[in-house]
């Protein structure tokens, strides 16, 4: 009776810690196949006690030593090693402007003074204001990278507008002027486009034009950067009354409003990427 109680006893015992193991002497778990294995019909996982199937696309991925595997789900971009990606892109506008007027203008040497990475703390010395609505931050994640910048904006004079004169209450036609003017875009307060324009004088009032300007700057540093956009006038006139509106209608004109002055600027950052998230969702 005891020979029988024993070797039930021992067949319990290796039934308990039974592994099955296939083209190996040595199974590393219940169930260790060494070679190829072939699945004809569907796979189950027993997670949290509930029995999981998976879904299209989803691949089984371990959760490591002592954890069930699980079903996840591939999130792979379609991916060419070696070629630019647009990785960012947005827009902002600024209604604000500037109106810089003629006591407003300082001298300078435009071929010395703008000039590729010429700080926005100098060229303010020089008569350039910002657009403050234009001041963003964008994000660089990759040493191989390219960023373009396109600014525009409406920019007026307010020639032939009866206001008052400076010396006394009565009304005048303000004396227009062929007005130059310059606007800068800055990446983290470094110059790196740069655009000189004219508004000429006209026979009709309150003259203005659209300013296009495209701009752009490689491999920066990869990390946060902050592009400003600021503007100067170089030129004076013989009437202390003539604006120049950059962004903005001027003030005592009728023609166009501040919504149809106002400024707008967009980014686009493009990378050959190398920063991955994770894959799995």
């Amino acid at each position: 009776m005891k020979k029988v109680l024993l070797i039930i006893l021992g067949t319990l015992s290796f039934n308990a810690i039974a592994q099955i193991g296939i083209d190996t002497k040595s199974p590393q778990a219940s169930l260790d196949v060494n070679g190829d294995f072939g699945l004809r019909k569907r796979l189950f996982l027993d997670n949290e006690n509930k029995e999981s199937q998976g879904i299209t696309d989803q691949v089984l991925v371990s959760q490591g030593e002592g954890l069930a595997p699980t079903w996840k789900a591939l999130r792979i971009p379609l991916y060419e090693p070696n070629k630019f990606y647009l990785i960012f892109n947005d827009s902002f506008s600024d209604q604000v402007g500037l109106r810089i007027a003629s006591s407003q203008v300082v001298a300078s040497n435009l071929t010395t003074d703008l000039v590729e990475n010429a700080t926005l703390t100098n060229l303010k010395t020089k008569g350039f204001q910002e657009i403050a609505g234009l001041s963003k931050t964008f994000t660089v994640n990759s040493t191989s990278s390219k960023v373009y910048f396109q600014f525009e904006t409406v920019v007026q004079q307010n020639n032939l507008v009866q206001q008052k004169n400076v010396d006394n209450n009565s009304n005048s036609s303000v004396t227009g002027d062929d007005l130059k003017y310059a606007c800068g875009i800055f990446i983290d307060d470094v110059l790196k486009s740069i655009r000189i324009n004219t508004l000429f004088n006209s026979t009709a009032s309150s003259t203005f034009l659209t300013h296009t300007q495209i701009g752009g700057a490689t491999n920066l540093t990869a990390t946060s950067h902050t592009v400003k956009v600021a503007c100067a006038r170089f030129k004076t006139s013989t009437d202390s009354r003539l604006v120049l509106a950059i962004g903005v209608n001027e003030s005592n004109t009728t023609n166009i409003n501040a919504f149809m002055a106002q400024s707008s600027l967009k980014v686009d950052v493009y990378e050959i990427p190398q920063n991955f998230n994770s894959i799995f969702d």
